[in-house]
């Protein structure tokens, strides 16, 4: 259903998505990947993580994860 929109301003949008009216399809525009060995993303006031040895081996053989160069 078709929408009025009266004036807008955007200030400032980052790493956000603005939509207005119908929208079909939103596709990202960024893609991550994160890596991080045992007890890497651990948060809170006190954490004992008794880990030994620790240690991230990392083999991507993926040339593309996610490709959005055609989401432009």
């Amino acid at each position: 259903m078709p929408a009025i929109i009266g004036p807008v301003q955007i200030v400032n949008v980052s790493g956000g998505i603005v939509q207005f009216g119908d929208t079909v399809y939103i596709s990202p525009k960024s893609a991550s990947k994160t890596n991080a060995g045992s007890g890497g993303f651990n948060t809170g006031g006190i954490i004992f993580t008794a880990n030994g040895l620790s240690g991230t081996n990392v083999l991507d053989a993926n040339l593309l994860d996610q490709p959005i160069g055609g989401n432009n």
